[in-house]
């Protein structure tokens, strides 16, 4: 099994059989998920199907070492939290795969990210070192390679300016952030930019009100004069990002997938457009789990895209959405 071969599938079937290799793969040399594949009375051998794979809870991540015997840790990312909450801790044995999943995937869905300047409402990785979030937007930001690309999440009054400075009227910009930096943003300016992409990363519980999807969106429409926001679905436990360009509706590169879990049994899926507990598939995750049970709820639907509807009442709050106190 390469490393990336998870670059090269481009069909269900090779998806699948991907899938499959990789979990009897983790299943002997990922020590916690061995045990928990056993403690399930499942025998990898006879796992023939992807909906025969077990999910590993993501609460793992907040209690083990989670990375196969086979490689050492060359980072580890890390969520935010308040005193108090246990981080989730992604041991990653090649940060080379993260580079090229996440720079994969938005060529995929975006172009080259040469082609636009990304102006970023985050902390940069000095005051956030361990986020996997930071460390993309600083890879992407570099390998814009346009002047103006930066974290600006402290300077509002030089984003602006930039944002109305001549030299970018006729460039690309995806201005990223998370939800309530760009709220922040658009209480205070009222912004006019053509070809203009808004991306927020989630994030708001501990900062502000919440608001719900279609209501944050509308305002943030308003304020920054586009017509959409777009969103990126991602996780320190995952080394793959889902993308919606605005309808709410995210979809995945073709090494990830998204199944939805029922509710009151979490070892049984249950269809499209039923509201569920999701649980992803991550390929890029070839040296840790690459199959994760998490907190999000959600719906899956017949063309591979899925909703984020919320998470579990005994969910802790996401990292991100602490990750700028």
């Amino acid at each position: 099994m390469d490393k990336l071969d998870f670059l090269k599938i481009d069909s269900p079937d090779s998806f699948e059989e991907l899938c499959l290799e990789i979990f009897r793969y983790q299943a002997e040399k990922v020590s916690i998920y061995k045990e928990y594949v056993s403690y399930l009375g499942i025998d990898p051998k006879e796992v023939k199907r992807i909906e025969q794979i077990p999910f590993l809870p993501i609460d793992f991540f907040k209690s083990h070492k989670i990375i196969s015997e086979d490689v050492k840790t060359e980072v580890i990312f890390s969520s935010s939290g308040t005193t108090g909450q246990t981080q989730s801790k992604h041991h990653v044995g090649d940060l080379s795969i993260y580079e090229k999943s996440f720079k994969a995937a938005f060529n995929r869905f975006y172009a080259n990210v040469s082609d636009y300047c990304i102006l970023a409402l985050l902390p940069n990785y000095l005051e956030r070192e361990g986020s996997s979030l930071v460390y993309m937007a600083q890879q992407l930001i570099d390998d814009s390679k346009h002047h103006k690309s930066g974290f600006y999440l402290h300077n509002h009054d030089e984003l602006v300016q930039v944002l109305s400075s001549p030299e970018l009227k006729e460039q690309k910009v995806i201005l990223l952030g998370v939800t309530f930096a760009l709220l922040d943003l658009a209480e205070k300016y009222s912004i006019s930019k053509d070809q203009l992409i808004v991306m927020e990363t989630g994030g708001m519980k501990g900062q502000r009100k919440e608001l719900v999807r279609d209501e944050l969106h509308k305002l943030l429409c308003e304020k920054l004069n586009v017509d959409s926001i777009h969103s990126e679905y991602g996780m320190t436990e995952l080394l793959s990002q889902a993308y919606s360009k605005g309808n709410g509706r995210f979809y995945c590169p073709p090494w990830m997938k998204v199944l939805i879990r029922d509710t009151n049994d979490p070892l049984t899926l249950v269809g499209n457009e039923q509201t569920g507990g999701m649980n992803i598939i991550d390929l890029a995750n070839v040296y840790s789990c690459s199959f994760i049970m998490t907190q999000d709820l959600g719906k899956s639907y017949a063309d591979g895209s899925f909703e984020v509807l919320g998470r579990f009442d005994s969910s802790d709050i996401r990292g991100c959405n602490l990750m700028v106190q």
